[in-house]
């Protein structure tokens, strides 16, 4: 194949193969300016993706400071009476104290509660608020009520321990 294509180079003029050697040098020239102008284009598009991300970065290196900063901090005292009232001061303070059927406390790190006919998202707010008191749902189970809205849940709160 080499040998052919060095015989069809021979086999031109002088002028034909300049006239070649020109038009292999435009034809690059344009696909280096139309390469140029792609890349700059895709720059152009992926800056405020990348200014997104920076942003992104940022504020989950600042969640990562935090949680270092509260696995640090003392165990919270774990008396059982302590965890108890916790629990039904946040009840009493949400306004739940009515759809609670039972609270019992299995351990010193959980408790237990049963809500009857209580509104889904009076329970997601109450859920939150147990959530930034450090306690976590380990079970949970959600019941449909009987009316629209309503349900009976049944859950379980444990403080962690260290």
């Amino acid at each position: 194949m080499k040998h052919a294509l060095n015989r069809l180079w021979a086999a031109r003029s002088p002028r034909e193969r300049g006239l070649v050697a020109v038009v292999a040098i435009c034809l690059g020239l344009v696909a280096y300016a139309w390469l140029l102008h792609a890349t700059t284009q895709a720059r152009l598009r992926l800056l405020p993706a990348v200014a997104q991300l920076r942003a992104d970065a940022m504020r989950q290196s600042g969640q990562a400071d935090e949680i270092v900063r509260l696995r640090a901090m003392p165990p919270l005292p774990a008396s059982t009476t302590d965890l108890r009232q916790l629990v039904q001061r946040q009840v009493d303070a949400s306004g739940l104290t009515r759809s609670l059927a039972s609270i019992e406390l299995p351990d010193a790190r959980h408790v237990k509660l049963v809500f009857a006919n209580v509104a889904f998202a009076d329970w997601l707010g109450w859920a939150d608020t147990m959530r930034a008191q450090q306690l976590r749902p380990v079970a949970v189970r959600i019941e449909s009520g009987s009316a629209p809205g309503q349900v009976g849940v049944t859950v379980t709160l444990e403080r962690p321990g260290r």
